[in-house]
């Protein structure tokens, strides 16, 4: 690709971005950034240090007083530019991005550059109508209206399955909203966030807007969640670390956005087209080599079409191809690293004892972290491999007799991040989306996200929304304002505290 570049050149001044500038973490530890398709180190950095942590929430506090004070206008026009500048680097973008993760480069130029850009661009425009209620008299004697203001400094953290993807969520509806951000990416993949920091000083924000420090969750991270200055955590993880940074930010009283773990469940009713719902399923079961929260998991398929869509599944998944991320002939690439591969690998054995698997279920044998396409039938309901994210390549086929029991076996887990319904028939999937607990419903697909729709979950999956409008509910303090309009000074109430009427 001819925009490349050589990482250790392009970071030699370190893996933390704070007030606009790259600079080394100050921790004594070093951290490798491993191409997860060859084994292969491409970047040593040296890890932030709570005092990094320090050093960069205090420069997001001090550059909020002149951001929330930009007007809309402002804010929207440095997002346009914003956007164009990632436009312009989406090459080097895609790169980095299949580099760190192992991502098949179609999947980063088709999906996670031009989304991100996508929703850079919707926020330029959302930053403009950050509405409140209209001016009115609620009272016979009062004027009411309602402002929207930015919270402060925001801290977030973001996963390593969608770096660049997950930056944007964080950062975009925060700073849009007026705020400014501290962003701790996962370790593994710090590249595309830096470098989304980078683009952003480069639109012109101004140095301390968007910070980024890349240090390890237990002391980096939780020293961020529970810093006194920031008056916001925004989370994506798994929902037992969520669990632990609400604790942290509980205790500080500071507002907290969740966006956890998920176990999507895919049901296929007996009127579904079944080439339809087999194509789905296995494009929605390994996007991303299944390193997805709303990935398909469970497929849940009514008894008359259940054998042929396991047989459908199994021949199709025997046709993706794994290869090299930067062949655009590859389909999946390996998982994000060898750790993740043994813990796949380690759902799929353990299963063996219980259930059958179809196909796959085995790694090949090259020095990447690759995992074969694997297809599970015959799984107990409350079973590991049902039950509990896996986050790899792995889709549990089970049958179902009553529309009734397919509805009930698919809120049959604690998440509740995201579905699908497959049927012809509406009324079906009407009551499928009225009463699957999650928190977006596809009809006849899944995976699609949009910037101006909400992404977020039900019960163990968090709360709160990412992208659209209804994220600046999470970004943005709401202040009541009244005025008094009779300039009379005994007021009518105080009667209620001295005097007579």
């Amino acid at each position: 690709m001819g925009n490349r570049f050589q990482v250790r050149d392009r970071f030699e001044q370190g893996a933390q971005f704070v007030d606009g500038r790259l600079r080394p973490g100050t921790s004594g530890s070093t951290h490798t950034v491993v191409d997860p398709a060859t084994g292969n180190g491409v970047y040593d950095y040296e890890l932030a240090s709570t005092a990094d942590v320090d050093t960069a929430v205090a420069a997001a506090k001090a550059a909020f007083p002149g951001w929330a004070g930009a007007t809309p206008g402002e804010r929207s026009d440095a997002l346009h530019r914003f956007a164009g500048v990632l436009a312009e680097r989406a090459g080097e973008f895609a790169y980095a991005e299949s580099l760190q993760c192992g991502k098949p480069i179609k999947l980063s130029t088709e999906f996670d550059v031009p989304g991100t850009v996508d929703n850079t661009a919707f926020f330029a425009g959302a930053a403009r109508h950050l509405q409140g209620q209209s001016a009115g008299e609620y009272s016979a004697d009062h004027t009411s209206y309602v402002r929207r203001e930015p919270i402060g400094v925001v801290g977030s953290i973001a996963p390593w399955n969608y770096p660049l993807q997950m930056a944007a969520w964080k950062v975009l509806p925060a700073i849009a909203a007026g705020n400014t951000i501290v962003l701790k990416p996962a370790e593994l993949t710090p590249l595309t966030s830096l470098m989304f920091a980078q683009a952003a000083t480069e639109a012109g924000l101004p140095d301390g807007v968007v910070n980024v420090v890349t240090g390890a969750g237990r002391t980096a991270g939780e020293h961020l969640v529970g810093h006194p200055d920031v008056a916001m955590t925004s989370f994506t993880g798994s929902t037992a670390v969520g669990k632990r940074v609400a604790e942290i930010a509980t205790s500080t009283v500071k507002r907290l956005h969740l966006e956890l773990g998920g176990k999507a469940p895919f049901v296929v009713f007996d009127d579904a087209d079944l080439d339809a719902a087999v194509h789905g399923a296995v494009a929605a079961s390994l996007i991303n080599t299944g390193q997805d929260c709303t990935a398909a998991t469970r497929a849940y398929v009514q008894r008359p079409l259940y054998e042929a869509f396991v047989s459908g599944v199994a021949d199709l998944m025997a046709t993706v191809r794994l290869g090299d991320p930067f062949d655009p002939a590859t389909d999946l690439g390996p998982l994000i690293s060898h750790a993740q591969r043994d813990r796949v690998a380690g759902f799929v054995d353990r299963a063996r004892g219980y259930a059958r698997v179809v196909t796959g279920g085995e790694a090949p044998k090259n020095d990447g972290a690759y995992y074969r396409p694997t297809l599970i039938t015959g799984a107990p309901q409350d079973s590991e491999v049902v039950q509990a994210e896996i986050f790899g390549p792995v889709l549990v086929v089970l049958p179902f007799d009553s529309d009734d029991e397919g509805i009930a076996l698919a809120n049959d887990t604690p998440y509740g991040l995201a579905a699908s319904a497959w049927s012809r028939d509406v009324y079906r999937t009407g009551r499928a989306t009225r009463e699957i607990k999650a928190g977006c419903v596809w009809v006849n697909d899944h995976i699609p996200i949009l910037s101006e729709m909400p992404h977020g979950g039900y019960k163990a999956s968090g709360f709160g929304k990412d992208m659209s409008a209804y994220s600046f509910e999470e970004y943005t303090q709401v202040k009541h304002v009244m005025y008094d309009n009779t300039a009379v000074a005994a007021k009518d109430w105080h009667r209620t505290i001295f005097g007579d009427r």
